[in-house]
């Protein structure tokens, strides 16, 4: 008896284990084909229209009527690219930019002051009612104020000027920012930020030196967003612009449409060269964009 005890303690734990049989932890995991079918479907709605893009944006305009939409090109020729770059797309190009830029950038800067002031003095009752305000932007769509905006831009004499697109833009893009960026400060710890008040540090130097490099990819997220919500803007420049000259990259695609036809591989061609931007800026802040987008589920 005592030797039965003796090699039954002696015995490892994974042979134990093997003798008993496959517990609740052994059982092993069905595949989930459902999830699998699922995500093929999934994958091939994303990839099949890129695909056709990108195609056809090599294609000659005689022969894409005549052959299968979804087969390569035989001879594949850049002309539709040419033709894009040559119909003023730098000049386009330069008008997104700077539409995007002069709107992200006070935009974004306005909205982290903001949501420092709102986060860390809650007992006023001005910054909550101001709070309130930028809650309430989040409810009125773009759609819905195009009329009154139109008619402010008038009365300011800035129709017909990049300058009447990038400060409607700036204000729809604050309400958003502002939400997203109070709750990021929110989580950075009290005791920071009164221990640099005790080294005599102020208001402005709490805010940059820590906020804002705490909540860093917050920013660059609210950045990203909102750089792309304007890029692809159609709404602003249709109405508060009229002259080619102003004209941004989603304006500009009516450029390769005429009047009983569409010259569909040079508008691919253009949409092909109008995302490149946006791909580089996701490369480039890829990581920080991730990170700001997922900082709330481990908590």
């Amino acid at each position: 008896m005592g030797a039965i005890v003796t090699k039954t303690a002696s015995e490892p734990a994974a042979a134990r284990q093997a003798h008993r049989g496959p517990g609740p932890r052994g059982k092993s995991r069905r595949p989930n084909w459902l999830a699998g079918v699922g995500s093929v479907v999934w994958l091939a709605i994303v990839i099949i229209p890129i695909y056709w893009i990108v195609i056809t944006s090599f294609k000659v305009q005689s022969s894409y009527y005549a052959s299968n939409p979804f087969a390569p090109p035989t001879e594949p020729t850049l002309d539709n690219y040419r033709l894009v770059i040559e119909s003023d797309f730098i000049r386009y190009f330069f008008n997104s930019a700077v539409v995007s830029v002069g709107a992200v950038i006070p935009a974004v800067a306005v909205s982290f002051m903001a949501a420092f002031a709102i986060v860390r003095n809650r007992a006023g009752r001005f910054l909550r009612g101001v709070n309130s305000l930028f809650l309430m932007g989040l409810a009125i769509p773009l759609q819905a104020t195009i009329i009154p905006v139109y008619l402010i831009i008038i009365r300011l004499h800035l129709y017909d000027t990049l300058l009447a697109i990038i400060l409607p833009s700036i204000a729809f893009a604050i309400p958003l920012s502002v939400l997203v960026l109070a709750n990021f400060i929110r989580d950075v710890p009290k005791e920071l930020f009164e221990s640099m008040h005790m080294d005599g540090a102020g208001t402005w130097m709490v805010l940059w030196r820590l906020a804002f490099p705490l909540t860093r990819p917050a920013v660059v997220t609210v950045s990203i967003y909102n750089a792309l919500m304007i890029w692809n803007g159609f709404l602003l420049p249709l109405v508060l612009t009229q002259a080619p000259t102003q004209r941004t990259l989603p304006l500009a695609l009516a450029t390769f449409q005429g009047q009983y036809s569409v010259n569909v591989p040079a508008v691919l061609a253009s949409v092909v060269l109008t995302t490149l931007p946006i791909l580089v800026m996701y490369a480039v802040g890829r990581r920080q964009l991730l990170a700001g987008l997922t900082a709330g589920f481990g908590k």
